[in-house]
């Protein structure tokens, strides 16, 4: 039963990922909104909506490494392998503002939680944890970003991708909730079955949510990036994942340690060292080889780093 219930959620999370592309491109092209923006914002919150659900039941619930670990093992996976794939399908051309601000954005995110979250290590705690300050901390760096986003929403650029269609606008709303209805449903289908199956095995909540449940999540921005990369619309392929890792620690984690607190491993620190790092790389390749850009040869990079930290978290246990 969790095997068709696996193979029923990556149905609904490839059709969704593709309505999803389609409808808000259609959007973006119809009220003169960079595809940029609908990336960072729609198309990005949409595809962190099954990291928000783990994020939040699992800080309810008591499962702290599981709320974490699915946050920042999603943003790992967002960036080495969601971003190496659809860099291998078509490379990903990048705009001026997106090197400049939402890529240093998102590593700004990673910084900000490694502060906000080790107590222990830099006050001196008994233990550290995100406490419900710190989630206000994080959605006012949320609020900062929406109002960056407003403030470039009517930006076009020059180099934007053309051939995008242009439906009805009732018609392109309506798939946009449809692919958001589908990705949600497939991402919480994957996400349960896959964890199911992974606790018969004895696997430990951390390397579950760093892991199975970490790309559990990440299933609807890899379809969508990847088909958005198919499609040659780069703006919408690495929005999706620049806005959903922002979207994932300021608004989700934001939101889950608002309702409630959520305890801090400190183990975790190399694995948020990692995403940093991952981001770190991203920004340095858009100043190696094509300006700009990240290339064939830097996805498959990207692809074979992700498989290497893999085989780490296995051995580590």
């Amino acid at each position: 039963m969790q095997i068709i219930l696996l193979l029923l959620g990556f149905i609904f999370l490839i059709k969704g990922a593709d309505f999803l592309v389609e409808g808000a491109s259609s959007i973006a092209r119809k009220w003169g909104v960079s595809p940029l923006v609908i990336g960072l914002t729609v198309v990005a919150f949409g595809t962190s909506m099954p990291e928000l659900m783990v994020s939040l039941l699992s800080s309810i619930n008591g499962s702290s490494d599981l709320a974490i670990g699915n946050v920042v093992g999603s943003n790992i996976a967002n960036t080495l392998l969601i971003l190496g794939v659809a860099a291998v399908i078509f490379p990903l051309k990048v705009t001026s503002g997106t090197v400049w601000k939402e890529i240093p954005l998102s590593l700004l995110a990673v910084l900000v939680l490694a502060v906000l979250a080790n107590d222990a290590l830099i006050d001196g705690a008994s233990s550290s944890a995100l406490t419900r300050i710190d989630g206000l901390a994080f959605l006012s760096f949320f609020l900062i970003f929406l109002y960056y986003t407003f403030g470039i929403s009517k930006i076009k650029d020059s180099d934007e991708e053309d051939g995008i269609p242009t439906h009805k606008i009732y018609v392109a709303l309506g798939m946009v909730l449809l692919g958001l209805t589908g990705l949600m449903i497939g991402g919480n289908w994957v996400v349960t079955s896959s964890s199911e199956i992974a606790k018969t095995l004895g696997l430990s909540e951390k390397l579950i949510g760093l892991t199975i449940v970490a790309i559990g999540t990440s299933l609807p921005e890899l379809f969508t990036s990847a088909i958005a990369a198919y499609k040659h619309r780069a703006d919408i392929a690495i929005g999706n994942v620049v806005g959903s890792n922002i979207f994932n620690v300021f608004f989700v984690l934001g939101t889950s340690s608002s309702i409630h607190s959520i305890s801090y491993a400190p183990a975790l620190n190399f694995d948020l060292m990692v995403a940093g790092i991952a981001t770190a790389i991203l920004f340095l390749f858009m100043f190696i080889g094509k300006s700009h850009s990240l290339d064939r040869w830097q996805g498959a990079i990207f692809i074979l780093l992700y498989i290497a930290y893999l085989v780490f978290l296995v051995l580590r246990g």
